[in-house]
C-alpha cells in the first residue's frame, strides 16, 4: 500500500498508542518491582522525602531505588519536587498500590507481568508446535495466587461472596460438608473452616506445593476441620457426599472442565450448591470489546490459562470462555438451576451458583 492510500493521522495515532502500550508495560514491570519490594508501602508512610530517605526505609540500594523513581515519576504514579529533590506517592495513589489497599492493590497483579514472561519462550514454542506450558514451570505462581486470594476474599468471603448463596451461611453454622475444587494454597478453605468450624471442609489440588502450604496454614491457624488433598479434580469420584462444593477461578484452567463439573454435580448431594466464581466475559470477542480488562485477561489465558490445560492434552477454554460457554458447560452437566451473579466491588468475577435438578 502506498504512502498516499494511508491514512497518516490514523498511523501516527496508532503510534503513539503503541509507544503508551511500551510505557505502560514497563510501568507494569516496575509495578510489581515496587510491591515485592515494599516501596509503594515505605512511600505511603512516609512525607516527601529524598530517594536516600526512602531506600532506608525500604532497606534497599539507594541507586536502583533512584532509577525506579525515575520510572515511577514519569509514569504518573509518584510526584516529585525538584527544588527539594523529593518523591510523594499521593494518597489517590496509595490506595490502590498498598497492603493496605486489600483486593484493591493493583501492584498485586501487576506481579503477572514478569511471571508470564519468564514462559515466553515455552508459549512461543507452542505457538510452533501446539502443547502447552506445565505449572512448574511459572515462578512463584502459586505464591503469587495466595497473595492475590488473600487479598480478594480475607474480608468478603465469608461475607458478601457466600451471601450470594440463600441459606449457605445458616446451614455452615450448622455443620455440613464442603470441598474446594482447585484450591491452590488453600486460603478460601482455611477462612471458611476459621469462620465455620462445625463444618467440615476438604480442598483438592492436583499441585503438591500448594496442597503443602494449605496444609501449613490450617496447622499455624489450629484448625482441625480442614483438610487437603493432592488430587486431580478430573478424578473426582464421590457420590452424594457434599452440601457445598466450591471453585474459585478455577474450572477454565482445568483439561478437562466438562468431566470435572460431572463430577462435582455427582458428589453433590441432592440439596447441594455449587459456587463457581469464574472470570466476568462474553464468550465471544466482540462482546469483550468494552471489558475492562479484556487485553489483561487474554494475555493471561494464552501465557498461562489456556496454556497449562493445553499443556495436558486439555480443552483449552482459556479465562475468557465466559458466560455464555459456562452457562451451557453447567447445565450439561447436570446443574439444571443456575444463577449468574454479580459484586459491585469485584471488576473482575462472576458468581454462579449453581443447583440440580
Amino acid at each position: 500500500m502506498s504512502e498516499q492510500q494511508l491514512d497518516m493521522a490514523k498511523a501516527e495515532a496508532f503510534a503513539g498508542q503503541m509507544l503508551g502500550v511500551l510505557n505502560n508495560a514497563a510501568i507494569a514491570l516496575m509495578t510489581s518491582i515496587g510491591h515485592q519490594t515494599g516501596l509503594f508501602d515505605a512511600l505511603s508512610t512516609l512525607p516527601p522525602a529524598t530517594s536516600s530517605e526512602i531506600a532506608a526505609s525500604a532497606g534497599l540500594n539507594e541507586r536502583y531505588v533512584r532509577e525506579w523513581l525515575g520510572a515511577m515519576v514519569t509514569g504518573g504514579v509518584v510526584s516529585y519536587d525538584a527544588a527539594a529533590g523529593q518523591y510523594d506517592l499521593p494518597a489517590e495513589h496509595a490506595m490502590w498500590l498498598t497492603t493496605a489497599a486489600g483486593k484493591n492493590n493493583f501492584s498485586l497483579m501487576a506481579q503477572f507481568v514478569p511471571m508470564l514472561g519468564a514462559v515466553e519462550e515455552r508459549v512461543l514454542h507452542s505457538f510452533r508446535h501446539g502443547g502447552g506450558a506445565q505449572y512448574e514451570e511459572y515462578p512463584h505462581f502459586h505464591q503469587i495466587m495466595a497473595e492475590v486470594s488473600g487479598a480478594t476474599y480475607a474480608d468478603a468471603l465469608t461475607g458478601t461472596t457466600l451471601g450470594l448463596v440463600p441459606g449457605i451461611t445458616e446451614r455452615l453454622a450448622a455443620g455440613i460438608q464442603v470441598a474446594d475444587i482447585g484450591c491452590g494454597s488453600g486460603r478460601a478453605i482455611n477462612l471458611m473452616a476459621e469462620a465455620f468450624p462445625n463444618s467440615q471442609f476438604i480442598g483438592y489440588d492436583f499441585s503438591g506445593e500448594a496442597i503443602a502450604a494449605g496444609r501449613a496454614e490450617a496447622a499455624r491457624l489450629g484448625l482441625a476441620n480442614a483438610r487437603f488433598e493432592v488430587k486431580d479434580a478430573a478424578t473426582l469420584s464421590d457420590q452424594n457426599r457434599f452440601d457445598f462444593v466450591t471453585a474459585f477461578d478455577a474450572i477454565h484452567d482445568q483439561a478437562q472442565p466438562a468431566r470435572v463439573l460431572a463430577g462435582i454435580a455427582d458428589a453433590l448431594k441432592e440439596d447441594g450448591i455449587f459456587l463457581m466464581v469464574d472470570i466476568a466475559a462474553h464468550s465471544d470477542v466482540h462482546g469483550n470489546l468494552d471489558h475492562l480488562a479484556g487485553p489483561l485477561m487474554y494475555t493471561i489465558s494464552c501465557m498461562h490459562c489456556m496454556s497449562v490445560s493445553l499443556g495436558q492434552d486439555g480443552a483449552g477454554l482459556g479465562a475468557m470462555w465466559g458466560e455464555q460457554t459456562a452457562t451451557r458447560m453447567l447445565a450439561e452437566a447436570g446443574f439444571g438451576q443456575v444463577e449468574v451473579k454479580r459484586i459491585e466491588e469485584d471488576l473482575f468475577n462472576s458468581y454462579y451458583v449453581a443447583r440440580l435438578g
